[in-house]
């Protein structure tokens, strides 16, 4: 079998869950099938890459398609199979469907409709957008959902899909790669201090990530315990004000012991900190499952997370971390996002405050993620989909 994955974000640059996923998973579907990779951006190695610079000058979203066409003329004609990867590849997957007469599976990382804050950073683009994944959707052979939480998610956006070409298949996590690295070096370089309590975040400033919530919430912590962010530049002036209001207050109250690295680390050195972290915070308003989490528990590190999405699927309450609930419909709701920004702040303080408790969790979760979440059962998953997908299409095609 011949399969195209289409994708925006391939090593080395990945900058997103979806990224590391597509990225742990070709050299795993490697094992059993025949992979080609088209993927945007700069040229790179075992990829053909497509410049998202056409037409000049124009919405970003605008820019993608023009890198989905470059896509749909690139992909190799004896391909099987097509697979794409969020809306930025969803265009180009689907319209190599239709242009070679061959299969689509499209994977589901997150949602446009669930994420209408994205119209603050791409103006009309996002309608371009929501329309390419819906599209997609509509004409996919298959769909992988990463959560059964993930699955309710599209079934709820996306009414008219069909629920049985909907397929789960977890993320996963390389234990090999993510695992507890006792070096202090990288934490001491940042301003860490691996010897005394410390929660940390690691992610991109959106809307989506929820980090302005923890960093609220960390006005309720022990005045002992460290903030470390790990996050990128805000993703538009809004988020920017509202971020940079929040942290300055808590830089200006707790004084030292709040460190906000901007740069991309490299993957080890995330590790590292992960790894000398006593807990790992996860914020999230919106999650279809939350790989970070992942790489957390396998650092044999405690999770604090919002219960959303598919992240109950990862983290289990008072076993490998703490969960703490989450209504998006009440995101307006001053009090409530208080109450919620407290209890995140106390759950977090019961496990600064009892390290071996803390300890056991991560311990905890990293057998997890050796039980339940490699990448060789995924991949092995995946091929079946496309098998469903090669028989659907041919029956489609059958009339």
């Amino acid at each position: 079998m011949r399969v195209s994955i289409l994708t925006r974000e391939y090593p080395p640059s990945v900058y997103g869950g979806a990224g590391v996923h597509v990225a742990q998973l070709v050299p795993q579907l490697r094992k059993f099938i025949d992979v080609d990779v088209q993927c945007m951006g700069e040229p790179r190695d075992g990829a053909t890459a497509h410049a998202e610079n056409y037409p000049a000058g124009a919405n970003a979203a605008l820019r993608v398609f023009g890198a989905d066409l470059s896509m749909v003329a690139a992909v190799p004609e004896d391909v099987e199979l097509v697979h794409s990867h969020t809306w930025y590849a969803n265009l180009a997957g689907h319209l190599t469907g239709l242009f070679r007469d061959v299969p689509h599976v499209v994977s589901a990382h997150s949602l446009e409709p669930d994420r209408p804050w994205k119209a603050e950073q791409l103006g009309g683009g996002y309608r371009l957008s929501s329309w390419a994944e819906r599209t997609a959707y509509n004409g996919a052979d298959a769909v992988i959902a990463v959560s059964e939480g993930m699955k309710k998610g599209i079934l709820a956006a996306y009414p008219e899909l069909e629920p049985e070409k909907i397929h789960v298949v977890l993320n996963g996590i390389d234990p090999e790669e993510f695992k507890p690295d006792t070096n202090t070096d990288v934490c001491e370089r940042i301003g860490m201090d691996p010897t005394k309590p410390s929660v940390v975040f690691v992610g991109r400033i959106t809307r989506q990530k929820g980090l302005v919530h923890l960093v609220r919430a960390a006005q309720h912590l022990d005045p002992e315990t460290q903030l470390i962010l790990l996050a990128g530049a805000p993703d538009t002036p809004e988020i920017a004000e509202e971020f940079n209001q929040a942290f300055g207050a808590v830089k200006e109250s707790r004084g030292g012991g709040v460190v906000w690295v901007q740069e991309m680390l490299p993957r080890a050195s995330v590790r590292q900190v992960m790894s000398n972290a006593t807990v790992f915070a996860c914020p999230s308003i919106y999650e279809p499952l939350g790989i970070v989490n992942l790489e957390a528990m396998a650092t044999e590190t405690a999770v604090v997370a919002s219960a959303v999405g598919g992240i109950p699927e990862v983290v289990v309450d008072g076993e490998t971390g703490f969960l703490v609930d989450y209504d998006p419909a009440r995101a307006d709701d001053a009090d409530y996002i208080a109450a919620f920004e407290q209890t995140f702040a106390d759950r977090i303080n019961e496990l600064t405050r009892d390290p071996d408790r803390a300890e056991a969790f991560g311990k905890a979760g990293r057998q997890r993620c050796i039980d339940k979440f490699s990448w060789e059962t995924i991949a092995q998953q995946t091929v079946d989909v496309y098998r469903a997908a090669i028989d659907r299409h041919a029956a489609r095609s059958a009339g």
